[in-house]
């Protein structure tokens, strides 16, 4: 297998830690989103992302998969264990529910595509485009902190999905100095979390592209 990502890259985060998680070390490959323009823009990569994003799984058969959501429940699906999700139906939804809150309604406002947008086109300033970044994951850890169940992780003593996705945005909202003193159950569950061997090996700066 052959892994696209970039060390920033919340979504290759998560990715990394899912891979980790399941014992899986493809060969990864960096594709520089800010450098020269984005090397994700380059025809190369275009043939294997249509989308222009991070990250991409090509997997031994030479099938790309795409889409870090996608990527995660297909490796969920042939490795089985662990696995990312509870048994009970309610605490999969649960988690399901954790974990799209945060790829559906604070990553997508705060990735680099708009963040640019609001720099290149709408003509932003930097603290406006801060403030942005600032109001919208604070408005989803206000509900994620009341969403989070007793620890050590999100939902008790496995990791599950919620914890895969919850891990690189607390890395992005320290890196954006989103100010965390309101979640102190989110900030408890990333700090054990980043204990862990799989999710250590997965942060930004102990990746071969980092910067």
């Amino acid at each position: 297998m052959k892994l696209y990502t970039y060390f920033r890259s919340s979504a290759a985060y998560r990715t990394r830690i899912a891979l980790n998680l399941k014992g899986l070390a493809p060969e990864q490959i960096s594709i520089h989103l800010t450098k020269d323009g984005g090397k994700q823009h380059t025809p190369e990569y275009r043939a294997i992302n249509p989308q222009r994003r991070v990250p991409s799984l090509v997997l031994d058969d030479g099938t790309i998969l795409m889409q870090s959501p996608a990527i995660i429940e297909y490796l969920d699906e042939i490795h089985p264990n662990p696995p990312f999700l509870p048994k009970d139906p309610v605490a999969r939804a649960k988690v399901r529910a954790f974990a799209s809150l945060i790829g559906c309604d604070i990553h997508p406002l705060n990735n680099l595509a708009p963040l640019q947008y609001l720099r290149r086109v709408l003509k932003q300033e930097q603290p406006a485009i801060d403030t942005w970044y600032q109001h919208w994951v604070t408005e989803g850890f206000t509900a994620l902190e009341e969403m989070i169940e007793p620890g050590p992780y999100c939902f008790g003593n496995q990791v599950t999905l919620a914890d895969i996705y919850l891990v690189p945005q607390m890395y992005n909202a320290r890196r954006l100095k989103t100010p965390l003193e309101a979640f102190p159950k989110l900030v408890a569950a990333d700090a054990a979390l980043l204990k862990l061997p799989a999710f250590d090996k997965a942060r930004p700066e102990n990746q071969f592209d980092a910067e």
